[in-house]
C-alpha cells in the first residue's frame, strides 16, 4: 500500500455477488422436493452486488444506507469475511469485529459465560485475551447471575445485551454494525451509545448499516446502495437528503457513477 493510502483499513474493490435464484412455480413442498431431486428446477443468477468499490480510513465512521434488498447486509458479510464475493475483493487491515446480528454464533444449550468464550473465539481471540476482558463483558451486560444460565432461557433483549457487550469490550480496530443500535431498554441503550462514542474517540473505525438518521451521531460519510450499486458516496447529510428524496419519489436518484470518491476509482 502506497504512503497516500497507508491509513486505509478497509479496501473494497469491484465486489460483485451473485446468487442462484430458482423460478419455482410449484403447488406444494412435495412437488418442490421432487423437482429439485430430478433437477427440474429453472434457475437464474441474481446479482446482489454489482462492482462495488470504496475505501474506509482509520478512525472513520461510515454509514451504509439503502432500502431493504439493496445489498447492505450482504456487503457487510463480505467485508467481515463471512461471505466470499463472486468477483472482486474486500481487504481488511486490522482486527475486525462484526456485530451483524445480536446473538449470532451463540449456542443455546451453553451458558452465557460459556458463550462469551465461544463467541469471542469465533472472532479470533485467544483464551488469555478473553480472560482479560471477561469481567468487563459481564459487568457491561448487566445480566447478573443469568450469565450462568443457558442462552436458550434468555429473552431477545438479554441476548442482545450479551452480544453487544462482547463486541464492544474486546479489542479490535474495526467494528461492523448491522441495524443493532436499538439495544435493550432506554438506560442500557444510552450506555451502548456512550460506549460507541468512547470507542470512536479512541480511533476505532465503524462501518454501520442503518435505515435511520440516528446514525448521523457517529458518521460524517454515507454510502448509498441501490440495487447492488453505489448510487452516492459522500457527506452524510447530502447523501441522506438524496436518498430520502428518492424514496419519497420527489426526484430521481443520482446516476450509479456519481459522487464516488477518487480513492475508490484508483
Amino acid at each position: 500500500m502506497d504512503d497516500g493510502r497507508k491509513d486505509v483499513v478497509l479496501e473494497v474493490r469491484d465486489v460483485t455477488m451473485k446468487f442462484n435464484k430458482y423460478e419455482v412455480g410449484v403447488n406444494s413442498l412435495k412437488e418442490l422436493v421432487v423437482r429439485a431431486f430430478k433437477k427440474n428446477l429453472k434457475k437464474k443468477k441474481f446479482e446482489c452486488l454489482k462492482g462495488v468499490s470504496f475505501d474506509v480510513h482509520r478512525g472513520e465512521a461510515v454509514a451504509l444506507i439503502g432500502k431493504n434488498g439493496a445489498g447492505k447486509s450482504t456487503l457487510l458479510k463480505i467485508v467481515s469475511g463471512i461471505l466470499k464475493p463472486t468477483t472482486g475483493y474486500a481487504k481488511r487491515y486490522g482486527r475486525i469485529t462484526p456485530l451483524l446480528k445480536l446473538g449470532a454464533g451463540f449456542d443455546g444449550n451453553a451458558t452465557g459465560l460459556e458463550n462469551i468464550y465461544l463467541n469471542a473465539a469465533i472472532l479470533g481471540y485467544t483464551k488469555k485475551e478473553i480472560d482479560e476482558k471477561l469481567n468487563d463483558i459481564i459487568e457491561f451486560s448487566e445480566l447478573g447471575d443469568f450469565i450462568y444460565s443457558p442462552i436458550k432461557t434468555y429473552s431477545s433483549g438479554m441476548m442482545a445485551r450479551l452480544g453487544f457487550s462482547i463486541a464492544v469490550n474486546m479489542e479490535s480496530e474495526i467494528l461492523l454494525i448491522d441495524e443493532i443500535l436499538a439495544v435493550g431498554d432506554i438506560a442500557f441503550n444510552k450506555k451502548c451509545h456512550a460506549k460507541l462514542a468512547e470507542l470512536q474517540q479512541k480511533g476505532l473505525t465503524f462501518l454501520i448499516v442503518s435505515h435511520g438518521e440516528a446514525v448521523k451521531r457517529y458518521c460524517k460519510r454515507a454510502i448509498w446502495l441501490d440495487g447492488g450499486l453505489v448510487r452516492e458516496d459522500g457527506d452524510i447529510n447530502t447523501v441522506f437528503k438524496h436518498y430520502t428524496d428518492a424514496m419519497m419519489a420527489k426526484k430521481p436518484a443520482p446516476s450509479a457513477q456519481s459522487a464516488q470518491p477518487e480513492q475508490a476509482k484508483k
